[in-house]
């Protein structure tokens, strides 16, 4: 490896523990440990991906119904009312948008954003 690429791979290594650091993670990974730990919200996310998988699958053999639909979207909506789900569902829209300005921050002297969808090479 050239000293460039290693000092490239170290300031990688450096922005991962600063990213770490934040408010925005620490709130994240807070929030992510409470709903993991909470056993009526794992019981909530078990029913609503039962739920969603069952119609998916009904869905895929054209047999869904708009009921079906409903309540998956009801089975949803319960989840992200409860506290916990609530408080880390937006501690992970805030790191997201913290993560989004560090994209900004790298892509813009490269004239290039590597966080956005790949696409091909050189299209206008």
């Amino acid at each position: 490896m050239s000293i460039q690429t290693d000092r490239l791979d170290e300031l990688g290594q450096e922005l991962g523990e600063a990213i770490a650091a934040t408010p925005e993670y620490e709130a994240f990974e807070e929030a992510k440990a409470a709903v993991e730990n909470d056993e009526e919200i794992q019981a909530e996310i078990r029913k609503f991906q039962r739920l969603r998988e069952e119609f998916m699958m009904s869905r895929q053999t054209g047999e869904a119904t708009q009921e079906a639909l409903q309540k998956v979207q009801s089975a949803q909506q319960d989840l992200h009312s409860k506290p916990v789900m609530a408080e880390y569902l937006e501690a992970q829209a805030d790191l997201q948008e913290r993560l989004e300005a560090v994209n900004e921050a790298i892509s813009e002297p490269l004239a290039v954003d590597f966080g956005g969808e790949a696409g091909g090479c050189c299209q206008d």
